[in-house]
């Protein structure tokens, strides 16, 4: 994985731009680790910071192709590589080396746009033609890999990210209204074509843009479709199986150290087992990763959100592959205090200490290995939420993972939002209507294509961008292996009394791999990544978050009423729901807030 950005202007000498080159990459540096290179020319600056996976020899960056006219910068990494090449070499195509950065390059030069649908990957790449004068960016189907843009007039600069864009002198960081609900009302969630700030944009998922002397123009090369399902029960399990295990193994090409994340839970333990069968095949050992915090056995309390705790399920697990398992624990004050780097990984404020714990855990893991495979995405596209499986969340008009705006406005001062009801209802139900349905679906099959879509871009979108951006502020590679666009697909069709085969939460997931597993795996009740329950912690975001309200310098006490959340640090327990998800909770919210106020602070946001 990699960073990228760069600067496109068709007026201007992009030279003119004393060091911005050198700035760009500086912010990326992170994600970038082990070398670097950039292009200029008269209308074009791209900038790339590599971490090298793949063919450390011949896989620098930019790539150029063979009359130089077409320059590549590439973050990610396609899974079908050596199936593209072949074509390619059918069609008389020659390759330096055995990257899959110079299998995207070729590809474009022999299929043009019509080359992305061929990609099975994560990834975002920015591509340069020097004769049209024209930038393409792309962006993979399920947004693994973030890809940013900020247009003013005949200029154009992007980044993987918003850090990135923030170099170029005319573009500042400003919050407008839209910005400001986004923040506040869905925040850790933004919308799909949104950076949040004024005037910076995402590249959708499976979206390429093209921008030259025309203007600027979008084009959907993946979209979800509705089909009729055309398996019965044993060909969907057999299936899912196969395609759960292709999607895995393709993941596991690397030519540095890989891993896996180790939860106990069925998806990284399914991911464990057949990593560790293949790494056995070739005579190594797998080695697993798990995170746990300080105490967290004493505080632990059961709700529906998460019923019971990892360890025990961890030991077995490991046990069970034979892998080498590493246990990271984590403390408290360590959790807080990384609150702020977080804020700075994912240049918004996010998820609070599940960013945090994640940054932290990363920074342990890339201690020993530069590639990991983790399981996330099979809740949302096998229905492994509760909010598929209660009735009375199902069928609520609203986002299900945060169900009301009520708490939310109840904390800020009268004035601070408008409309915000009605902004958050029209990007649920702007969402809700693109979800593609049969004429021949139940309600219930209709709402499930709602649910699956609605997750898709906005709840599994938050998670992916927090994996994305708290491990690649330490320069490891995080792997999704569910993400795989050929699962999505298949789920997206697939009947819900499939899906919840015996009527439990992925069901059909748990019956495919029911032999491989140890039982009490294949049908433990879903519980999420862990959070720490330990009231030190709380204490912790309490004081700073006091100190924070009382500091004339901070944005806090202008928008949030400093009596409710004083009364919230009362009565910490009395949230009925969580603010958002399934872990962010009261302590959660504070860490938020506090977030907030470091990103406003360090961002220097202007409010317009």
């Amino acid at each position: 994985m990699c960073g990228i950005a760069g600067t496109i202007d068709l007026t201007r000498d992009v030279r003119d731009l004393s060091g911005l080159s050198a700035r760009m990459a500086d912010t990326l540096t992170r994600r970038g680790p082990d070398a670097g290179g950039s292009y200029e020319d008269s209308h074009a600056l791209l900038v790339h910071r590599r971490l090298i996976v793949v063919d450390p020899a011949g896989g620098g960056q930019p790539m150029y192709s063979p009359d130089g006219n077409i320059i590549l910068v590439y973050n990610g990494e396609l899974y079908n590589t050596e199936d593209i090449r072949r074509e390619l070499c059918a069609l008389g195509h020659s390759f330096q080396g055995h990257s899959d950065t110079e299998v995207v390059l070729h590809a474009y030069l022999a299929w043009g746009t019509a080359a992305f649908a061929k990609f099975n990957g994560i990834y975002a790449f920015a591509l340069w033609d020097k004769a049209a004068c024209r930038l393409t960016l792309c962006r993979d189907r399920m947004g693994v890999k973030p890809l940013f843009y900020a247009r003013r007039g005949d200029m154009l600069t992007f980044g993987s990210e918003i850090k990135a864009i923030f170099c170029h002198p005319d573009i500042r960081p400003q919050l407008d209204e839209d910005g400001l609900r986004s923040l506040l009302l869905l925040g850790p969630a933004r919308p799909p074509e949104s950076g949040v700030f004024r005037g910076i944009h995402s590249v959708r998922p499976g979206q390429y843009v093209v921008f030259d002397r025309d203007g600027l123009h979008y084009h959907a090369y993946w979209k979800l479709t509705a089909a009729a399902h055309p398996d019965n029960l044993e060909q969907t399990v057999e299936h899912t199986r196969w395609l759960i295990e292709d999607a895995a193994k393709r993941q596991l090409v690397s030519d540095v150290p890989l891993c896996t994340f180790l939860s106990g839970g069925l998806d990284s333990s399914i991911l464990s087992m057949l990593a560790a069968r293949e790494l056995h095949a070739r005579g190594e050992t797998l080695h697993t990763f798990s995170v746990d915090y300080r105490d967290n056995d004493k505080y632990f309390t059961k709700s529906i959100f998460q019923p019971n705790s990892d360890s025990s399920y961890i030991d077995g697990m490991a046990e069970f592959i034979g892998s080498h398992h590493h246990k990271i624990l984590l403390e408290q004050k360590d959790l807080a205090d990384a609150l702020l780097p977080a804020t700075d990984a994912r240049d918004l404020p996010g998820m609070a200490d599940v960013d945090s714990s994640l940054l932290l855990f990363c920074q342990a893991v890339k201690e020993g290995f530069t590639v990991c495979q983790s399981g996330e995405c099979a809740d949302e596209l096998f229905g492994g939420y509760p909010w598929y499986h209660r009735e009375e969340i199902l069928f609520e008009d609203c986002f299900p993972w945060s169900r009301s705006t009520a708490l939310r406005q109840s904390l800020l001062h009268d004035g601070v939002i408008r409309d915000g009801e009605e902004f958050v209802r029209a990007h649920y139900r702007c969402t809700c209507q693109s979800a593609p349905k049969l004429d021949t679906d139940s309600p219930k099959e209709a709402r499930m294509r709602e649910m699956f879509v609605l997750n898709l871009q906005w709840f599994m979108a938050t998670l992916l961008d927090r994996k994305d951006r708290m491990s690649m502020y330490s320069g490891l590679e995080v792997r999704v292996p569910f993400c795989d666009h050929r699962i999505v697909e298949y789920a997206y069709n697939m009947p819900w009394a499939f899906k919840s085969f015996e009527g439990r939460e992925k069901g059909i997931v748990r019956k495919a791999f029911e032999h491989d597993l140890p039982e009490e795996i294949v049908w433990r009740k879903k519980s999420p990544y862990p959070k720490t329950f330990s009231p030190v912690y709380t204490q912790l975001v309490a004081d700073a978050l006091r100190q924070r309200l009382n500091d004339p310098e901070s944005i806090l006490p202008q928008w949030f009423r400093p009596d409710a959340l004083l009364e919230l640090m009362e009565h910490p327990n009395d949230l009925p729901e969580p603010w958002y998800g399934q872990l962010m909770r009261t302590p959660q919210i504070f860490a938020y807030l506090l977030q907030i106020d470091h990103w406003f602070r360090t961002y220097r946001v202007e409010l317009i």
